[in-house]
């Protein structure tokens, strides 16, 4: 390989590496989001859903569906990106990673392109499902993919960070679960902020999930809550900063190297 020649092989060799492990899964992984998004539907759907029929014009059933498939998007891309990288720290493995001819953005880009396509693939697998309970209508379906594979690979870098910064598999879970979960659900998942009364709507403004998912939303029904500009605008910010710790991590060696 020449100087400064991409390192396809390497790439595809960590990308089908980690594609592996997903495939060993499988059926786990596939057959958990699908439970999950039908006691959704059953909870939400049935209990709430037959309270409060329509958001904006939209059946409530449908609405929710962007919501769930963030909610899970964020979780998998997390998972998957931070357990793929903390592995081979785990093992000692990172040091032959690290001595590859490989640059560090070829090594980004193998982990975070499957973990982005796991994720996705589930979150593809739950709108599959949520259609058996809902009629869901994309009126953008391109920008709907698109996105959807924007956010995955910003929450996929995100998870990268964590898995480096974890010095053990139970930091692994607390960022997902203490923070990012509860953001999500707090961050309009399941219910118009427009419903919220002052100042709450405003303090759920500073919550930068709400662009995220409001973003998403606008994809499948061409209106949200705030401005689909913002929300582009918040998810950009957040891929940028995320390749940005990325960089620093790989120049200094923080935690790859000691």
């Amino acid at each position: 390989m020449s100087v400064g020649a991409f390192n396809h092989r390497g790439v595809l060799a960590v990308y089908r590496f980690e594609m592996h492990r997903f495939r060993r899964t499988l059926w786990t992984g596939l057959a958990v989001p699908v439970i999950t998004t039908s006691l959704y539907f059953v909870v939400f759907g049935a209990a709430i859903g037959s309270r409060m029929t329509e958001i904006d014009g939209i059946a409530y059933g449908s609405f929710i569906v962007p919501g769930l498939m963030m909610l899970s998007l964020f979780t998998e891309s997390i998972f998957n990106a931070s357990f793929g990288i903390h592995m081979p720290r785990f093992t000692g493995t990172i040091y032959e990673l690290l001595s590859a001819p490989m640059s560090a953005f070829e090594t980004v880009l193998g982990y975070v392109g499957a973990a982005a396509t796991k994720a996705t693939i589930v979150a593809l697998v739950i709108l599959a499902t949520a259609n058996l309970f809902v009629d869901v209508q994309i009126a953008h379906p391109f920008l709907m993919l698109a996105y959807l594979l924007l956010v995955a690979a910003t929450f996929c870098l995100f998870g990268f960070i964590i898995g480096i910064w974890a010095k053990g598999f139970e930091q692994l879970q607390v960022i997902p679960l203490l923070v990012v979960t509860p953001l999500t659900f707090l961050g309009g998942a399941f219910y118009s902020i427009d419903m919220l009364a002052e100042p709450w709507r405003t303090i759920t403004l500073f919550n930068p999930v709400v662009y995220l998912i409001n973003g998403f939303r606008w994809t499948f029904f061409g209106t949200a809550d705030v401005p689909v500009g913002y929300a582009l605008a918040a998810t950009f910010a957040f891929f940028l900063l995320c390749l940005a710790v990325i960089a620093w991590i790989f120049r200094t060696g923080y935690r790859l190297k000691a």
